[in-house]
């Protein structure tokens, strides 16, 4: 098996990690309320959490 005859500096290493962060975040819009959001995330609109088009909190209906 193959071994590196020297260790990589943590800078290198870090330099090469750098690229896998550089995507900007995609941006979906619901059908059911219009409201732009991150994917797979939840998020509120008018007091309510939706998810995937549908309703997982109403704080309206909690007071």
């Amino acid at each position: 098996m193959a071994h590196p005859k020297r260790r990589q500096s943590k800078t290198r290493r870090d330099k090469r990690r750098t690229h896998y962060k550089a995507e900007v975040p995609t941006i979906a819009v619901c059908n059911v309320t219009g409201e732009a959001h991150l994917w797979h995330r939840a998020y509120w609109h008018e007091d309510k959490l939706y998810y995937k088009g549908k309703v997982l909190l109403d704080k309206s209906a909690t007071t």
